[in-house]
């Protein structure tokens, strides 16, 4: 079994920056990719930043040039800085690998998910 455990996010106020990380232990075979998600209140969790094991990296319109996602292939770490936060940002964050396991399968993983809030 993979665990994703997050952290990183608090309260910072708008035009702060934050880094989130999210390490992933247990018996990983490989991954495929590292996302970032994140869920407003009253709104549909949405993909915030996506890198994968080619190196291929998207963000979403609304972070490109303020939100960079990087990782620690030794650590089986992702991180996102997050940097000109503003309001419309605060979310709850949750990371997500898509991996190969013990089962020999590719598997979906989640993080508990980590709250940014920004104030304005």
């Amino acid at each position: 079994q993979v665990q994703l455990v997050e952290s990183g996010g608090r309260l910072v106020q708008a035009g702060g920056s934050l880094r989130l990380s999210c390490a992933a232990s247990g018996i990983i075979f490989s991954i495929d990719r590292w996302n970032w998600y994140r869920q407003a209140p009253g709104k549909q969790r949405e993909l915030v930043a996506r890198i994968t094991s080619g190196g291929t990296i998207n963000y979403a319109d609304s972070v490109k040039g303020r939100f960079t996602i990087s990782t620690d292939n030794a650590k089986n770490t992702v991180y996102l800085q997050m940097n000109s936060l503003k309001p419309e940002d605060t979310a709850v964050y949750y990371c997500n690998f898509l991996v190969v396991d013990t089962s020999r399968l590719w598997t979906n993983y989640w993080g508990q998910g980590t709250q940014v809030t920004v104030s304005s």
